[in-house]
């Protein structure tokens, strides 16, 4: 069997991954209903396709919890010694896992944020929530671009740490704390925030949206790249991070 085959069958083999799925799909599809049905009037009519995904940071964050774990789990119980005497070109195996899990990602990516704009067109019936331009496509497709980079982020981070606890702690207070405080940084803090890997993928989605009832543009206006730059800038922090895991897991005990 192939080293994409035995990590695919290894991811499913447990529960996690199939919870941290459903999770991450109710959660996206739930705000989405949550921040839609209640709609009445004009503020319906003001509504857009931004507001049917206000729960895709959190889904995004469960599957890269899910990421972590597919790497860590097998640290933890020392599984990872037996994958390494099978496979002995470390690098071959962890990016083969990396890419069972970065595609799984993608598509709960894609089929959570597809439903939360279905649900909000079903709850909104009197909006305008057509998909009508690049915009709007890249906001609702790019979520499993941007949940598949997020997902290889991830796996990095779990190879460097080795430990879920940590490892997921980093993976959840880089994007919705870390990056947020660097904006109380005196003068630099504006300019050093628009660097951040996190802040780029959601300018990848968020760029040129209208949001409707939350104000003129969903993402202001700090961006240090247009949409598909924000999107390489992002993807090549993953790249770098996975470099860096797969050299150290080459050099480290298991």
């Amino acid at each position: 069997m192939s080293v994409i085959t035995v990590e695919r069958i290894k991811l499913f083999s447990t529960r996690s991954p199939w919870w941290c799925m459903i999770i991450a799909a109710v959660l996206t599809v739930g705000f989405a209903a949550l921040t839609t049905a209640f709609l009445k009037g004009a503020d319906e009519q003001r509504a857009t396709i931004f507001i049917t995904q206000p729960g895709a940071q959190l889904s995004q964050m469960v599957m890269m919890v899910m990421a972590a774990l597919a790497v860590t789990t097998e640290y933890r119980f020392s599984t990872i010694r037996t994958s390494f005497q099978a496979v002995p070109q470390r690098a071959a195996l962890l990016l083969g896992k990396t890419a069972v899990v970065a595609f799984l990602a993608g598509v709960v990516g894609l089929i959570a944020s597809f439903g939360a704009w279905g649900i909000g067109s079903l709850f909104a019936s009197n909006a305008d929530l057509a998909i009508d331009s690049g915009a709007e496509w890249r906001l609702l497709a790019g979520q499993g671009l941007i949940f598949a980079i997020s997902a290889v982020f991830a796996v990095a981070v779990g190879i460097l740490i080795r430990q879920s606890a940590g490892a997921i702690a980093i993976l959840i207070l880089w994007p919705l704390l870390v990056e947020n405080l660097v904006l109380l940084i005196p003068k630099a803090g504006d300019d050093l925030n628009k660097w951040a890997p996190f802040v780029n993928g959601n300018s990848f989605l968020n760029q040129g949206q209208d949001a409707g009832l939350a104000g003129a543009e969903a993402a202001g206006t700090n961006f240090a790249f247009g949409p598909w730059g924000a999107l390489l800038y992002f993807a090549g922090w993953a790249a770098v991070l996975m470099t860096i895991a797969l050299v150290s897991a080459s050099k480290r005990d298991a």
